[in-house]
């Protein structure tokens, strides 16, 4: 039986860990070629994640570069349709946050997180819409905003304001090539064990994953199964969404508890 991604070939940013190397091994393990993208200094975990994509059916290659870079997102572009073809999709997963109330943000800060969050992710947009444009035949493309992107969060108002510019921008870029048969989307998970949440203090954690209904962290792999569907002819109906992963954040008021780490 083929996989639900067989003989398509597309791109992960961020991919060297966390949401983006589980969603490029879900990709590889349904047949797809996959170009993982990270910056240099991440390039053995990169390359650690192509090994996965490999082990897991897949095929893959990396291409260090950074996002907010317009050069490197035509360079990684080019790099899919030069080692397998064409571009099928693309998943704009890069991103990082900072910890901070609205009054301790520095314009340095802002700035910052803006440019990898937001503009990587209109960056990614420019080069890939034009690429499957030109092709002429159609595409998936998957943006990893947040519950963030949804809701606010105190102490996290640059983050808050950069995945809401993500959701704006996947409705946006989903309108506009509706009539390519170019299908854009975005995923908003919530806490998630990541490199990026594990590395915060505890009780910051804490603060992060009590809003959700279940009670525990969740795992890099259950937004990424959330993409790899989105990303797949199974939703070939679906675009223009802003897709809630987040343990029922969004369902309603919650009851406090204890965060269960697992």
């Amino acid at each position: 039986m083929s996989g639900l991604m067989e003989g398509k070939a597309g791109l992960v940013t961020g991919a060297a860990g966390g949401i983006g190397r589980a969603t490029a091994i879900a990709l590889g393990r349904e047949g797809a070629a996959v170009v993982g993208n990270d910056l240099e200094p991440r390039r053995a975990a990169g390359e650690v994640t192509v090994a996965l994509v490999q082990q897991a059916g897949g095929r893959a290659s990396f291409e260090a570069g950074d996002v907010s870079d317009s050069g490197d997102q035509l360079a990684l572009v080019a790099a899919v349709v030069d080692d397998f073809g064409q571009l099928d999709f693309a998943v704009n997963n890069a991103g990082i946050e900072l910890s901070a109330t609205l009054l301790e943000t520095t314009e340095e800060q802002w700035d910052r997180i803006q440019s990898v969050n937001l503009k990587g992710v209109f960056l990614g947009l420019k080069a890939q819409l034009a690429q499957m444009v030109a092709q002429g035949s159609g595409g998936a493309i998957v943006n990893v905003a947040s519950l963030a992107g949804l809701i606010a969060a105190p102490a996290l108002g640059a983050y808050v304001a950069s995945k809401h510019g993500v959701v704006g921008l996947t409705k946006t870029a989903a309108v506009e090539h509706a009539q390519h048969d170019i299908r854009v989307n975005c995923v908003c998970p919530a806490a998630i064990a990541s490199e990026m949440i594990l590395s915060l203090p505890p009780e910051r954690q804490q603060e992060l994953a009590s809003p959700q209904a279940l009670k525990r962290f969740g795992r890099p792999e259950e937004p990424a199964e959330a993409m790899l569907w989105l990303l797949s002819d199974r939703a070939s109906f679906v675009t223009g969404t802003a897709m809630p992963v987040d343990a029922g954040s969004t369902a309603g008021i919650v009851l406090p508890g204890e965060v269960v780490f697992r």
